[in-house]
């Protein structure tokens, strides 16, 4: 693997950096802190995704970026003669092959797994492999043995056979759990052949009884077919007999009815013939109903034309009283009108010597409460006055002749008198002025006369305003009524004259006492009216009845000669019912025997069945049992497997254990030979996983601390080289950071002079440190910073023209970028 260029976008604290990586030992030099294992975090970051990066996702953006600002990792590199380029986000990853335009892998998940297979290895073994992290040249020193054949087990993916060797043990737990269960579910064998051998016997004995059974049916069957044919005899007779009697009687029944119904039309044609002669007799009384009848109606029709007329007398009488009467108000109101404008004037006069009265105490009233606020702030001014010259005058007297006037800040020696008695000059003033501004207050404390007599007369004026406005208002109303008066008067004028025009189209000549005679002779003439029509009815039936009765009597000769025939035939037929009876008892007791035989045949078939049922719930009891049984023995055969899994990975694990010390001694040994030239050619691990230095094949007992650095150096590079060759890739690259640690100047000018000799094993190495003294034996030069202003790393690398073998810190480099730049 190859490392061409890196480009981080708000990755932690590189806003916008990149770098361009090239062959040879390549040192990445900056304080801590600057942000260069950051460096390493955003490679892995871009090949394994976040479980590759430190804390969350949300913690790898740059912390001064804007909320969406992209986060963005690009990487170029070379891999078993292919280039790839990798461009991953929070969101969001591609992966591009050769060069190309299209990505072979767009999702966070996809690139991933991508990389992963291309690179056969996991994210542990790529770490494992390519870095080494601080202070890890030394680090097995500082274990015990134990622990560190762990680490070296961890590093080269034993740990794997552990796990693989769990999930052996896991799966052997289970099959014998289920062996567990299934010896549990399994029932005993006895049981099972006890239970054949029951079922078995029961079905042989439901055979035997449904044998049987059937042969008793077939002997009631036989027996009920011999005696078939008398009995279906018997049966016909008895039936016909029935048939033949049943008709009879319903013979005899229609016979008896046509007799009853040709007594009910004698009696009918009889009532006829007597109703004809009252009928006869009807008719001469009958005879003036016609003439009555009209009269009446003609009398009616006069009585409701009297009622209406009496209706519209009343309601005639009493309009004409309420035309009298709205005639006599228009009378009252007439002079409503010229009221109005002698009320509406006198109103208006009243009014305007209201306004003149309201502007003059208006007026009086504001002057009067003028002078009363004038006299009471001259007073309190006077008040103010008097107390700051009585205040003045006391000290002045306080501070005799010799004090200092407050004033003009002299002494006031002779002008003492002058002055208190100017003083007391002013508070006699304005004592009497404000004596006389009390007595005026006093005064005008009380409402003057001329002020209260127009107040009076104001409230009379108003008194006399309302008066007149509440005349206006009634005098209005009247008028208003007097227009209504005269709209109601015309309407019942017209009413009026519609009531006398309605009288006299009203029809006269009603006599009441004829009215009563001709209705007395109408109702008694009523009911004898309404006999004659039902007798006239009845009449009209006497056609219909005489032709009924003619049917009737040829109904009642056939029926007669039916039932003799009847009756004939009865006594013809040849029928016992003793026999009958009797043979009859003996049908009925052959059939049951035949339904004994047939419930007997069919318990004996369900008894047949239930033990059928019996014997196959057993067989498959028994099949149960023998692929429960088989299925033991295969899960048998899998725990045996699992067991010599178990053993075989325990042996695995000793053996790849026994063989690691000679490999990783025989890889260190090689590279220890390259970097001492050949001086020393051996280097071995003990069985405690301790280092040990061969000198002429002999172990040498004290080493430097050169050789110390050198010993650890070598054991890295082979457990990487390992684990390289394990995952099909070629170990051309190794990135070291910080492995100085607490190392003096000599031993890092050691291990950066080692790490040049492998220059022909390792095509690019990066070195990762904080010691500004190796860049001399760089080859190229890194350099990183922190910017406290923008908070974000600086990288400055030399233009590529620059890069040489043994590039010094004298070498002259340039900013490519500034990475605080907001992203």
């Amino acid at each position: 693997m190859r490392l061409n260029s890196l480009h981080l976008v708000n990755f932690r604290q590189h806003a916008d950096t990149r770098i361009e990586f090239d062959l040879g030992l390549t040192g990445i030099i900056g304080p801590n802190g600057a942000g260069k294992t950051t460096l390493l975090e955003a490679i892995a970051w871009a090949l394994y995704g976040q479980q590759a990066a430190r804390g969350t996702r949300d913690s790898i953006r740059f912390a001064r970026a804007t909320p969406r600002a992209p986060v963005r990792v690009e990487l170029d590199f070379e891999l078993a003669g292919h280039r790839y380029r990798v461009v991953r986000g929070l969101t969001s990853a591609e992966l591009f092959l050769d060069g190309a335009a299209e990505p072979i892998a767009n999702s966070l998940t996809a690139v991933t797994e991508v990389l992963q297979r291309r690179l056969g290895m996991t994210r542990a073994e790529f770490f494992n492999t390519y870095f080494t992290g601080q202070k890890e040249l030394n680090v097995m020193a500082a274990m015990g043995p134990s622990e560190r054949a762990q680490f070296l087990s961890r590093v080269l993916g034993y740990e794997k056979l552990r796990g693989a060797q769990e999930l052996v043990r896991e799966q052997r737990r289970l099959i014998v759990a289920q062996l567990s269960g299934l010896r549990t579910m399994m029932p005993d064998p006895e049981v099972i052949a006890r239970a054949l051998a029951e079922a078995r016997a029961r079905r042989q004995a439901a055979e035997l009884q449904l044998s049987a059974s059937d042969a008793r049916l077939k002997e009631a069957g036989l027996a009920l077919g011999a005696m078939a044919p008398s009995w279906q005899e018997a049966q016909a007779a008895r039936e016909r007999l029935q048939e033949l009697v049943g008709e009879l009687r319903v013979v005899e029944n229609d016979e008896a009815s046509r007799t009853r119904e040709l007594e009910r039309l004698d009696a009918e044609l009889a009532e006829v013939a007597a109703a004809r002669g009252e009928l006869e007799a009807l008719a001469a009384e009958l005879a003036p109903l016609a003439s009555v009848a009209a009269e009446f109606r003609r009398f009616e029709e006069l009585a409701r034309e009297e009622g209406r007329r009496q209706t519209l007398v009343d309601a005639e009488r009493a309009l004409r009283e309420e035309l009298q009467r709205l005639r006599e108000r228009r009378e009252k109101l007439v002079r409503a009108p010229q009221l109005e404008e002698e009320v509406t004037e006198s109103l208006e006069r009243k009014r305007r010597e209201l306004e003149e009265a309201l502007g003059q105490l208006e007026a009086r009233r504001t002057e009067w409460v003028r002078d009363r606020q004038e006299a009471e702030t001259k007073r309190d001014a006077l008040r103010r006055q008097y107390q700051e010259l009585k205040t003045q005058r006391d000290r002045i007297l306080d501070l005799g002749e010799d004090g200092v006037c407050p004033t003009c800040t002299r002494v006031l020696g002779e002008s003492f008198r002058t002055v208190l008695d100017a003083l007391d000059e002013q508070l006699e003033t304005i004592t009497v002025d404000g004596r006389y501004y009390t007595t005026r207050l006093e005064q005008l404390e009380q409402m003057p006369d001329d002020v209260r007599q127009l107040d009076e007369r104001r409230r009379e004026l108003q008194t006399e305003v309302g008066t007149l406005e509440r005349q206006l208002a009634r005098v209005q109303g009247a008028v208003q009524e007097l227009a209504q008066l005269a709209r109601d008067l015309g309407g019942k004028e017209r009413r009026h004259e519609q009531l006398g025009r309605e009288l006299a189209a009203i029809p006269t000549g009603y006599d009441g006492e004829r009215h009563a005679v001709l209705r007395l002779e109408v109702d008694r003439l009523a009911p004898l009216n309404d006999r004659a029509t039902r007798l006239s009815t009845l009449l009209e039936r006497e056609p219909r009845l005489a032709a009924a009765r003619v049917s009737l009597l040829g109904d009642a000769t056939r029926l007669r000669e039916r039932a003799v025939a009847l009756r004939r035939a009865r006594d013809e037929v040849a029928f016992s019912e003793q026999e009958y009876l009797e043979l009859r008892e003996r049908q009925e007791t052959t059939l049951a025997e035949a339904r004994a035989a047939e419930i007997a045949v069919a318990s004996a078939r369900a008894e047949l069945q239930s033990a059928t049922g019996a014997l196959q719930q057993a067989e498959r009891a028994q099949q149960d049992y023998d692929r429960a049984q088989v299925a033991h023995e295969a899960m048998q055969g899998e725990k045996r497997l699992h067991d010599e899994l178990d053993r075989a990975f325990s042996d695995l694990r000793t053996d790849l254990n026994h063989q690691l010390r000679p490999e990783l001694s025989e890889l260190a040994s090689a590279f220890l030979a390259e970097l001492t030239d050949h001086r020393y050619t051996e280097l071995e691990l003990d069985d405690q996983y301790n280092v040990i230095v061969l000198e002429d094949g002999q172990p040498k007992p004290v080493i430097s601390g050169g050789e110390e650095d050198l010993a650890n150096l070598v054991l890295r590079l082979a457990i990487s080289q390992m684990i390289a060759e394990r995952a099909g890739q070629a170990f051309s690259l190794l990135v070291l950071d910080e492995v100085f640690g607490s190392l003096d100047e000599v031993r890092r000018h050691n291990v950066v002079e080692l790490l040049r000799r492998l220059q022909d094993r390792f095509e690019q190495v990066v070195l990762i440190t904080h010691i500004e003294s190796v860049r001399e034996g760089l080859d190229r030069v890194i350099t990183v910073e922190y910017d406290e202003e923008s908070g974000s790393a600086r990288v400055r690398q030399p233009e590529p023209d620059l890069v040489g073998v043994g590039a010094g810190p004298d070498a002259e480099l340039l900013s490519l970028e500034e990475a605080g730049e907001d992203a």
